[in-house]
């Protein structure tokens, strides 16, 4: 039986204040000989408890790749946030979940982790059962930047404003959407750049109309850097329809019914509508150089 080291918590971004708890999960393992591990839901338990959806960061596949690659734990465990864990005791969630089914032997969780039917569960509580059980429990106390408490729903605020360079700041990385691409108009690989509109995952916050400097990870491990604009193309469409189309640079070749995930870095102009597609076209290429140059300056 594989014994494991488990962070607690949902990780809705994997901001530095998850990132505390994902260190301590590693160094538990390396000094115990354990396994690394994360146990999270997958959904915000938020949305079932009020029947309201809840705008998240990242999709559950973002949140888990994210883990991997910036913390390297391999382990991520999605549970289901259903009728039956809303209304779990909390004892049940430690002893059967946790150390039964998850084989803890050492459990991490935030300073305002709760957990079990109505949040009954505690950190208080829950440092207490593992003593009585002997397993190992770190509770890791807030993290600050600039004095400000780094958390899910601050750097939620500044997604929506569209700062990108101040959310990536509280984040340790940049903020983060993967979509699958679908077909748009085709304007954009017919005149300019290869083009990528994206399908956002249900739930996952948009981040504020504008037009991004971006890098675009295809699923091969490539990257490139991308012109990004979210918003409604009112130039083109004239029209209130959502979309997240990405200028590829440098590229070629078709990308339709592939996973992209877009790297959000810095927010350079607002959407508006321009007198004519050719003017459009002369700020996108402003916008390609303004990209590159970021790059070139921010390797």
């Amino acid at each position: 039986m594989n014994q494991k080291v488990i962070a607690l918590g949902f990780f809705d971004g994997v901001h530095l204040g998850h990132g505390a708890l994902l260190r301590r999960v590693t160094e538990r393992a390396r000094e115990t000989g354990a396994s690394p591990a994360v146990v999270t839901f997958d959904r915000a338990p938020k949305s079932l408890v009020t029947g309201k959806p809840v705008s998240l960061l990242n999709s559950p596949e973002d949140r888990r790749d994210l883990i991997r690659r910036f913390y390297g734990i391999e382990d991520v465990v999605m549970l289901p946030f259903d009728q039956k864990m809303m209304t779990m005791p909390w004892q049940d969630f430690i002893n059967v979940v946790l150390v039964k089914d998850q084989h803890a032997a050492h459990l991490v969780a935030g300073h305002d982790f709760h957990f079990g039917y109505k949040n009954q569960g505690t950190p208080e509580l829950l440092q207490r059962s593992c003593a009585q059980l002997g397993l190992g429990c770190d509770i890791i106390p807030e993290v600050t930047l600039d004095g400000i408490t780094v958390s899910s729903t601050h750097i939620r605020q500044l997604v929506t404003e569209g700062n990108m360079e101040e959310a990536a700041r509280f984040l340790g990385h940049p903020h983060t959407l993967t979509g699958t691409v679908r077909h748009g108009h085709s304007i954009g690989h017919a005149r300019l750049f290869p083009t990528a509109n994206l399908i956002v995952p249900h739930n996952v916050l948009v981040p504020s109309h504008g037009v991004y400097a971006t890098r675009a990870c295809l699923a091969d491990g490539r990257t490139f850097a991308a012109v990004t604009n979210v918003g409604t193309r009112p130039t083109i469409d004239d029209g209130n329809q959502l979309t997240i189309e990405g200028f590829i640079l440098d590229f070629h070749g078709d990308l339709y019914g592939q996973k992209i995930q877009m790297e959000f870095y810095k927010y350079l102009r607002e959407e508006r509508k321009f007198p004519s597609f050719e003017a459009l076209t002369a700020e996108v290429m402003h916008n390609a150089d303004q990209t590159r140059d970021y790059f070139a300056q921010n390797p």
